[in-house]
């Protein structure tokens, strides 16, 4: 940031400020046809106008994804996720290895600012010892590893990697290849095996489970529980999970799976994107609490949950279980229609809408039962109750 300060707006002498998270959908997506030339029109704006704010923001298409990071006001690199790997993202710059000579080149994996090396240069901010070479660590270069760092973000990232990579590496005890704590965890890593929509929604709920760091556990103690920022938090608010499946239909490509609420306590349902409207279950959410808002049902089972958590616990894996199993029925049958029948335009557009609707209104009969399992459940262990009956 001395090398290249944020772009601030300065209402005194009227300077206007860079563009930032809230303004990169708008300024980018109508205009790009695949990841990478996302890449290049945000990469642009950055060069000419700068940001305000330090960004991390992804680019997917049916082929390819890359991870865009801000550096400074103007600066910019991005690095193409391997097709057999996963990233975990904290909320710190995560790139560990960077080729600027592929940046500078054919960029068939790396892209950055025209001028980055330069700038580098200049300012002294290759790190890597031996360095002035064509590949270096922008974690290092650019990044934090702060002492907030690490009970908020690389905790995190350890956690991640313990569930998708448990035989990897040893985790735990004296003896483990990577602690919640270290700077060198992995940015990118091939799992053991194939991933599934159940495993994102399972990594981006971890509370430490099976650690001593679990706030829902029984090991550990009153230090160690709640000493590290969960993913599955109370204040998670929404939850979109973009799967692009190239193996199907154009219309049925892209589903979004939501999640409202605190990730532990509810369920990620997919809806079709190639649509116009949004169930109203969904979309209709206001400041006033109701039940009648997926928003707000899932927050209300959390909040009633989360002190009860192993008598309730039972009644949200089973309700996460069935919305899981019955949304991928629908889209499993809407699927095969759309494609068997030939749909396109308008017919197809319908299809998927209707597939949407059913989706909510299940979705809506499970959370309800849900409400009513857990409401219950947590009344009969309030402290003011008493063992002799009304008899």
């Amino acid at each position: 940031l001395g090398a290249d300060p944020l772009v601030a707006y300065d209402p005194v002498a009227k300077t206007p400020g860079g563009i930032g998270e809230e303004d990169m959908v708008t300024l980018v997506l109508p205009y790009m046809t695949s990841a990478r030339g996302g890449v290049h029109i945000l990469g642009r704006l950055l060069e000419r106008y700068g940001t305000y704010e330090m960004n991390g923001i992804a680019f997917q298409d049916a082929d390819e994804i890359w991870w865009m990071e801000t550096i400074g006001g103007h600066h910019w690199i991005a690095r193409r996720v391997p097709d057999d790997a996963y990233v975990t993202m904290p909320n710190q710059l995560g790139i560990d290895s960077f080729d600027l000579a592929d940046a500078e080149g054919e960029q068939a994996e790396h892209m950055a600012s025209a001028d980055l090396r330069a700038w580098m240069a200049e300012n002294h901010l290759d790190l890597t010892l031996g360095g002035d070479g064509d590949v270096f660590n922008p974690r290092e270069a650019f990044g934090s590893a702060s002492d907030a760092d690490h009970v908020y973000n690389t905790p995190r990232a350890w956690a991640i990697q313990r569930l998708l990579n448990p035989y990897s590496n040893t985790w735990d005890g004296p003896d483990a290849d990577f602690r919640p704590e270290d700077d060198d965890i992995p940015w990118c890593r091939v799992p053991e095996r194939r991933l599934t929509i159940e495993d994102v929604k399972r990594a981006l709920s971890l509370h430490y489970q099976g650690t001593p760091f679990d706030p829902y556990g029984c090991t550990g103690d009153e230090h160690t529980r709640g000493m590290y920022r969960p993913i599955g938090i109370n204040r998670n608010s929404q939850l979109a999970v973009l799967q692009l499946r190239p193996y199907g239909a154009e219309s049925t490509r892209a589903l979004v799976w939501v999640a409202f609420g605190s990730n532990p306590f509810n369920a990620l349902v997919p809806f079709y994107a190639c649509v116009r409207e949004t169930p109203e279950y969904l979309s209709n959410t206001t400041a006033t609490v109701t039940t009648e808002s997926f928003c707000w049902a899932n927050r209300l089972v959390a909040a009633m949950a989360d002190a009860h958590f192993g008598a309730c616990a039972p009644y949200i894996e089973r309700y996460q279980m069935a919305v899981g199993a019955k949304a991928r029925q629908v889209v499993a049958k809407t699927d095969r229609v759309v494609e068997s029948d030939e749909l396109e335009g308008e017919a197809a557009c319908e299809a998927l809408e209707e597939a949407n609707r059913r989706v909510a209104e299940m979705l809506r009969a499970e959370t309800d039962g849900l409400l009513d399992h857990v409401l219950f459940e947590v009344s009969m262990r309030m402290m003011n109750g008493f063992s002799r009956s009304d008899g």
